[in-house]
């Protein structure tokens, strides 16, 4: 379910990407500000991936479409660490899986220059500045998605928040490193285009700033963690992470 989650990510991805940025595409001409481009890109991917969370498969996988999320609940005692390597196999298999799928599927149009496969890369500030950025929104959707799926009343919104910051995101954060926040993501765009170089950032910064995270969510609660992996528990579909039983009244 991970697997072709993922793989629809990075397809619509590529897909949006060449929408919006290929020189023969009419709404590249037709939006002719970065910004505002950059802003219906974003609003694209967010409400994809609000949509592949609330499927039934995203539901009964937990929706992460991150290794790097994953990871950070198996740190957090929710996924066994068995699991957490399936997924992140998975994960990776299906975003170079997607990547390639859109591919051919478009003719080719994503390898070009101006899309180069959705490609997260450092931008005019350099990988220093990359990294840090990468880190930063990393830690805020990690953050973001332990308190809001922890709250009685917040936890169904859950798939919407992590949508609206992709969107925001990847509207005023992209010109600083491409706005990955997910290892699988970037590495997907990179098995085709070969951007080798700068990848150390996407694997490093968004597993450093979601485990940080963790520890604040941590910290805030005084140690109590998190009640599941899911990104929204309270559904009909058999979850397979652990629970704890003490938390049955969190709020």
């Amino acid at each position: 379910m991970e697997l072709a989650e993922m793989g629809l990510y990075l397809f619509f991805t590529c897909a949006f990407a060449t929408l919006f940025q290929h020189p023969v595409s009419p709404i590249r001409h037709l939006v002719v500000n970065d910004t505002v481009r950059r802003a219906c890109f974003g609003i694209s991917v967010g409400a994809s991936i609000v949509a592949m969370a609330l499927t039934p498969w995203g539901r009964q996988s937990g929706g992460h479409l991150n290794p790097a999320m994953t990871f950070t609940f198996c740190r957090l005692g929710k996924v066994k660490l068995w699991d957490a390597i399936f997924y992140g196999v998975a994960q990776f298999a299906g975003a170079t899986a997607g990547v390639a799928l859109a591919t051919t599927i478009l003719r080719g149009a994503p390898g070009d220059p101006t899309v180069r496969y959705a490609a997260t890369l450092p931008g005019m500030y350099g990988s220093v500045v990359a990294f840090i950025a990468e880190l930063a929104i990393s830690f805020a959707l990690m953050l973001t998605v332990l308190f809001a799926s922890n709250h009685n009343l917040l936890s169904c919104f859950t798939p919407y928040f992590v949508g609206a910051l992709y969107a925001i995101f990847i509207t005023l954060e992209t010109p600083f490193s491409g706005m990955s926040m997910n290892p699988a993501r970037t590495f997907g765009s990179a098995f085709l285009g070969r951007y080798w170089h700068a990848l150390w950032i996407y694997f490093l910064g968004p597993t450093l700033g979601m485990l940080v995270a963790a520890e604040v969510f941590l910290w805030v609660r005084g140690g109590v963690g998190p009640y599941c992996a899911k990104l929204h528990h309270a559904n009909e579909k058999r979850c397979i992470f652990r629970h704890d039983t003490q938390q049955q009244d969190r709020n």
